[in-house]
């Protein structure tokens, strides 16, 4: 069963950067960043098929940057000019059929970073 565990969250000013990392123990299928913000349902932010294809949601288009090794099954978010409203929980998720970052795609999920932007 695939294992997911996110890294790289934490605490930045608007305007700012992070970059968070998934690792996926050995899958290379569909993947995606989700988030969630209290009291607001899990949405989609990226994702990416085994062969680099991506979608991204509107909201994060030209800030948001995601990639993937698959030699070390690594999948990544690069995140520049941060808002407040991207601060949430993300989510790593694997996911099988159409790829795109829809949540019902996906059924294994990490535990979760934090991120947030003041």
């Amino acid at each position: 069963q695939v294992q997911l565990v996110e890294s790289g969250g934490g605490s930045v000013e608007a305007g700012g950067s992070l970059r968070l990392s998934c690792e996926a123990s050995g899958y290379t299928g569909c993947m995606g960043w989700f988030r969630q913000a209290p009291g607001k349902e899990r949405e989609g932010v990226a994702s990416i098929d085994r062969s680099g294809t991506i979608s991204y949601a509107d909201s994060v288009k030209g800030r948001f940057n995601i990639s993937r090794d698959n030699a070390r099954a690594l999948v990544r978010l690069q995140m520049t000019s941060l808002k407040p409203e991207d601060t949430a929980l993300y989510y790593c998720a694997a996911g099988e059929g159409e790829c795109v970052p829809n949540p019902e795609v996906f059924s294994t999920w990490g535990k979760g970073t934090q991120v947030t932007v003041s």
